[in-house]
């Protein structure tokens, strides 16, 4: 496995607060905040060796740590907006033009305001959508209705769980399981997750 896998943090209730590196994982079992693991393991972390005791420190690392603490507190469904940023907005529509329907890279993909800017349009969740940029040229300073173009899916504000998935590289299986028991049962991503047309 390698070193820049990320582990996911929780608190002491289990709701997931963050992703971590190794080196604050490590820093966090150091010094003892770690509550239990719920993870497999990760990695076996080798230290220096105790000059009194002549023991090497070894700490292992699992994907899911829950954690005591005050470092970061659960926010309520209705208390957060999670920061709307094109990486974030592109998984949460699987990396699919919402318009057209067909998957693209990062890099062909842009973000449209349902209703645009300049009709009042605000830059919210609720009003975007990943679109292609041929779609998104198309559509212009129109609605979708405007352009006779139909929306194939409607957006929606990740909650924080929900969110912390769209922020992850590379969640392992039971990180994926662990975030998807904390997602609403009314997610849109739990059918987006589970068909393959948005895999």
């Amino acid at each position: 496995m390698s070193l820049g896998q990320q582990i996911l943090r929780t608190d002491v209730a289990g709701m997931p607060l963050e992703w971590v590196d190794y080196r604050c994982a490590v820093r966090l079992y150091h010094t003892e905040q770690v509550a239990y693991e719920c993870g497999r393991p990760l990695f076996r972390l080798r230290g220096g060796t105790n000059a009194r005791s002549g023991r090497r420190s070894i700490v292992d690392v699992s994907s899911i740590i829950a954690t005591f603490g005050h470092g970061a507190t659960y926010p309520t469904r209705d208390a957060y907006t999670p920061p709307l940023n094109n990486h974030t907005l592109f998984r949460r529509d699987a990396y699919l033009c919402l318009y057209c329907g067909e998957r693209f890279l990062a890099v062909d993909l842009s973000r449209d305001h349902v209703t645009p800017l300049v009709r009042s349009g605000r830059d919210t969740w609720t009003n975007v959508v990943t679109a292609c940029r041929r779609c998104n040229n198309h559509k212009a300073g129109r609605t979708p209705e405007e352009a006779r173009m139909q929306l194939l899916a409607v957006p929606f504000q990740p909650t924080y769980a929900e969110y912390i998935y769209l922020k992850g590289r590379r969640v392992l299986a039971d990180q994926m399981e662990y975030l998807r028991a904390h997602f609403p049962r009314t997610s849109p991503l739990h059918q987006r997750l589970s068909s393959t047309r948005w895999q």
